[in-house]
């Protein structure tokens, strides 16, 4: 098993929370000035420097579902998939544990720790099949731009943009959660366990949709 890449996949995943609920909760302290967009841009740019940064080292998943969508496609065994989502929860929980010491806790008490939930007048279909066709659209793009070995070498740029135009469409539908440990960390820590596998199922199953018609129609042709 690879421990340098469990490290690597637990950092990564810390900064998504760390960086993804703390840019929800200073939004609320700024009276909404950065909006969704602002959001959205936290967790791809998050997303994009730790793909980057552990991408040599783990193949930047920190994701469940990214992970559990590459070992659909054999592209990790067992073994170091499941350090993977073991490390990736970790990272998911200690980023919201150290969130909580950085902001005030009516702040963070006020977006519900900014666990990903379903919006307004949303059925918790909706929000799965979202769930499911965001993280399909995520897995795709980390499989074209990370995964395929003729891909360009800017793949942590386009997995963070990826993130953003998700989070853009998909915030007030289901939260866009696309990574279960970006739910369970902050549901853990005070956001509560609500429809929590929604954000197992949804993101499971488009991940590993993405890896098989990416690995089994544009991958498997060039062999």
């Amino acid at each position: 098993m690879n421990f340098k890449a469990f490290i690597a996949e637990f950092i990564g995943t810390f900064t998504l929370i760390f960086i993804g609920v703390g840019a929800i909760a200073s939004n609320y302290l700024n009276n909404g000035a950065t909006g969704l967009t602002g959001i959205a841009l936290a967790h791809g740019l998050a997303i994009a420097v730790m793909a980057t940064a552990t991408a040599a080292i783990s193949g930047g998943h920190l994701n469940p579902a990214v992970t559990i969508g590459l070992l659909s496609a054999g592209r990790i065994n067992i073994a170091n998939a499941i350090g993977y989502i073991i490390a990736q929860c970790l990272g998911a929980i200690v980023g919201a544990f150290l969130i909580k010491l950085c902001m005030p806790i009516n702040a963070l008490a006020a977006v519900g720790m900014g666990t990903p939930a379903i919006g307004a007048e949303i059925e918790p279909s909706m929000a799965l099949i979202t769930e499911i066709i965001l993280t399909f659209i995520l897995v795709f793009v980390i499989y074209g731009t990370a995964v395929d070995k003729r891909a360009p070498q800017m793949g942590g740029l386009y997995i963070g943009l990826a993130v953003a135009l998700d989070v853009l469409m998909g915030g007030p539908i289901s939260g866009a959660a696309m990574n279960p440990a970006r739910h369970l960390g902050p549901a853990l820590l005070g956001g509560g366990m609500q429809n929590t596998w929604l954000y197992w199922v949804g993101p499971i199953i488009g991940g590993i949709l993405a890896a098989q018609v990416y690995a089994n129609i544009f991958e498997k042709k060039h062999l």
